[in-house]
């Protein structure tokens, strides 16, 4: 049976956001149904993770590109200042639970949940 992850990435700091990343390209690697969310302070790296000046554009890119980004807070997004970026770069957005994603919607898909 495929090991079914979400991995809520709550913290803002580059290197937690990079780990975050990095883990879940590796799950998809090793065929997990895994999904990032994107939460908290770590919805500015949405924002920051874009250009050339960015140490980790192209593992960000990597991971949007390979569609496991499956959700980023509507609240949080907003209160960071990237809400529209995540709407430009299409980017599902998720306010379910009073503006944040729900992690019991996952729960009873029955996915397990990793916070970072």
């Amino acid at each position: 049976m495929t090991r079914k992850i979400v991995v809520y990435a709550f913290n803002g700091e580059v290197m937690c956001f990079m780990h975050a990343l990095l883990n879940v390209l590796d799950m998809k690697q090793k065929e997990f149904d895994v999904k990032l969310v994107i939460e908290g302070s770590a919805t500015k790296q949405i924002k920051e993770s874009q250009g050339e000046n960015s140490p980790i554009a192209q593992l960000y890119e990597k991971v949007k590109s390979a569609g496991l980004i499956d959700c980023v807070c509507k609240a949080c997004s907003n209160k960071m200042g990237s809400l529209e970026d995540a709407k430009e770069q299409g980017l599902p957005i998720c306010d379910d639970m009073s503006g944040h994603p729900s992690m019991s919607k996952y729960i009873d898909e029955g996915y397990e949940i990793i916070v970072i």
